[in-house]
């Protein structure tokens, strides 16, 4: 389980692809490294990866063929950065909102706007997936737990501050790029249940 709160960005050092399958490996320092022991769980970009070799501050995660295809994860190439948060603690603070780490779509950037001291960044998303996109709602955006703004046909924008920028890869993002995308649990579990319960009425 995260908290959608990512802690920092990390270089991807190392790839060491076979078929339909890869190794990942990242350098974590600090308090990303901390701890961290084979079996565990860490998030990069949103996708939750299990760690399997360790050596120093070298960790290696591997990537099964869905993962690949199914996330942004399958385009990263050695040298690229990915957005970084250790699984969530008992008693640690909920600064975001409860993400699993499972992603459910990609999505595309299509327009990024500056403006002092704030970005606004517009996604697209396929058409089925947007009742799941509500305004002032929350999200999972590579990892990062952030707020809905504006919803316009399958499009949706967010709006970042500063440290947001500073702290993951949303301050180098750009028009065209994909992004991984998990929906709250609680608006998923709400819109699916309303949707049985209308075809229900309606046999």
């Amino acid at each position: 389980m995260f908290t959608g709160i990512v802690q920092g960005m990390t270089e991807v050092v190392a790839i060491d692809k076979k078929q339909d399958f890869q190794t990942h490996t990242v350098r974590l320092t600090g308090a990303m490294r901390e701890g961290l022991e084979i079996g565990a769980s860490v998030a990069h970009n949103g996708c939750c990866l299990t760690v399997t070799k360790l050596d120093g501050e070298l960790v290696s995660f591997d990537l099964m063929q869905a993962t690949l295809k199914l996330t942004n994860l399958g385009q990263i190439e050695v040298g690229n950065l990915v957005n970084i948060e250790r699984a969530a603690k008992f008693g640690d603070e909920i600064g975001g909102h409860s993400m699993s780490g499972h992603i459910s779509v990609m999505g595309k950037i299509v327009d990024v706007i500056d403006t002092p001291n704030n970005r606004t960044i517009w996604f697209e998303l396929p058409q089925d997936s947007m009742k799941y996109v509500l305004a002032k709602g929350y999200i999972g955006l590579d990892g990062c737990s952030l707020t809905i703004g504006e919803v316009e046909a399958n499009r949706f924008s967010v709006h970042l501050i500063p440290e947001t920028l500073q702290r993951t890869l949303f301050g180098q993002r750009k028009a065209g790029e994909m992004i991984n995308v998990e929906f709250d649990p609680q608006t998923q579990a709400i819109v699916e249940t309303v949707e049985r319960v209308l075809a229900a009425k309606n046999l």
